[in-house]
């Protein structure tokens, strides 16, 4: 018994912030889409448990709010890591050498096509189709941080930089 009440109570604890952004937007409806980018914003993806709670909360079907979430591209399913790193795959930075950008992010971070965030959930490597700064060309974003005319030993740097900062927090920390 005791077990449930810890559980129940971890779960209440989890979707607190889930139950702010339903009341700030007044648990309307209409509102979903706005909704699942503020969850989203607050846990990186939109687990099946969020995605059932918000449907109850909103008296919807899970599976409408599913359809929603699985039809847009901004919304994610699969958790991401606590840095995003979007590396733009348009056609000028295809052309300046995205690609070899990403074989060595992917390499450094020990990522692949279908593997991508690390196992330590400090890093997700995705691949967008535009960034808007074609004029920047090869582009990557590293949360809102945008880096144009990016090398592959510039995107390596950039990443080791981060881990370092991490590490840093880290021996704080402790």
């Amino acid at each position: 018994m005791q077990e449930t009440l810890e559980k129940t109570e971890a779960m209440v604890k989890h979707l607190a912030a889930v139950n702010h952004i339903l009341e700030k937007h007044g648990h309307n409806k209409a509102r979903l889409i706005p909704i699942l980018q503020e969850v989203q914003e607050e846990y990186k993806y939109l687990s099946k448990d969020v995605i059932s709670y918000v449907a109850t909360s909103l008296g919807i079907a899970p599976a409408r709010v599913y359809g929603v979430a699985s039809f847009y591209a901004h919304f994610s399913l699969k958790p991401k890591g606590k840095n995003v790193i979007k590396l733009c795959d348009g056609t000028a930075c295809h052309v300046k050498g995205s690609i070899k950008i990403l074989d060595a992010i992917r390499e450094k971070l020990g990522l692949s096509e279908e593997k991508l965030t690390t196992d330590d959930m400090l890093f997700t490597v995705e691949t967008v189709s535009c960034l808007g700064a074609c004029g920047l060309a090869p582009v990557m974003l590293v949360n809102e941080d945008v880096h144009g005319q990016v090398k592959p030993e510039q995107a390596v740097k950039i990443i080791e930089d981060i881990m370092k900062r991490e590490n840093e927090n880290i021996e704080k920390a402790g």
